[in-house]
């Protein structure tokens, strides 16, 4: 190859790696951008990290939300960012949803929890038991279990059945009917407001706690639990596929939230 010859090839050469990095920049750009859509308008992945939803959900389960169910706010959006006024293509959740919403004390922290109380809802527990708008919620007990806890300690559990007004029936945990979520005062819930509980009732921090969680704004809502789409029991992350064999819950994976 000539001096000549060798002059010529280097501009092309140099012209076609920068093709390829310009290529590889537009690949990324679509692919974040389409990421994104997906996330603010369609399905947001959460992990669960406490036990406050047992039995239902449990610590390291991985589950899609869907941002369309209750319509859009500011918390559709990447970091909050006030560009949505209110709420738009509002849904309004039903009783009996699993929703996640920002911590209405921090609203950098998401939680999970179920929509037991709407927009004008009387509620209390009295010994244990639930009651909406001056009734007594149904609920049958369905055994006693020992369920391991997050620290290593096993508390023996009450299981029940428990029915909504609308006729949602989902499935419960008590340690007992005398602890200190167990007796409240009669919470009216505001206008534009939910009243949120764990399933696992004596170890929700929940609308119960006011000066937590207390009444949870419409606005704050995220979205609606869907379905499990990864659960592990701890011992490893999602990433560490090494170790998935042993530690995967197969029977869990696309579990609908229920």
């Amino acid at each position: 190859m000539t001096e000549e010859t060798a002059a010529q090839e280097q501009p092309a050469f140099k012209k076609s790696a920068e093709n390829e990095w310009m290529e590889l920049i537009k690949t990324a750009f679509w692919a974040i951008a389409v990421a994104l859509v997906i996330r603010t308008f369609l399905f947001e992945p959460f992990n669960i990290p406490s036990g406050s939803m047992k039995p239902n959900l449990l610590v390291g389960d991985y589950l899609f939300v869907s941002k369309y169910s209750y319509g859009y706010s500011r918390y559709s959006l990447p970091f909050g960012l006030p560009l949505i006024p209110g709420r738009v293509m509002a849904s309004e959740p039903q009783q009996g949803d699993v929703a996640v919403f920002k911590l209405p004390s921090n609203t950098s922290t998401d939680y999970i929890k179920r929509v037991i109380g709407l927009p004008g809802d009387r509620i209390q527990m009295t010994r244990g038991r639930l009651h909406i708008n001056g009734k007594v919620l149904p609920r049958e007990p369905m055994g006693v279990i020992v369920d391991t806890e997050t620290s290593g300690n096993d508390v023996q559990m009450y299981v029940y059945e428990e029915t909504l007004p609308n006729g949602v029936k989902h499935i419960i945990y008590e340690e007992g009917d005398n602890g200190p979520l167990d007796n409240t005062r009669e919470f009216v819930v505001p206008e534009g407001h939910y009243f949120m509980m764990g399933d696992n009732r004596d170890n929700s921090q929940d609308s119960r706690v006011q000066d937590l969680v207390g009444f949870v704004p419409f606005q704050n809502f995220v979205g609606r639990a869907e379905r499990l789409f990864f659960s592990t029991n701890g011992n490893a992350r999602i990433w560490e596929f090494w170790r998935w064999p042993m530690t995967v819950r197969y029977t869990r994976l696309l579990m609908e939230v229920k």
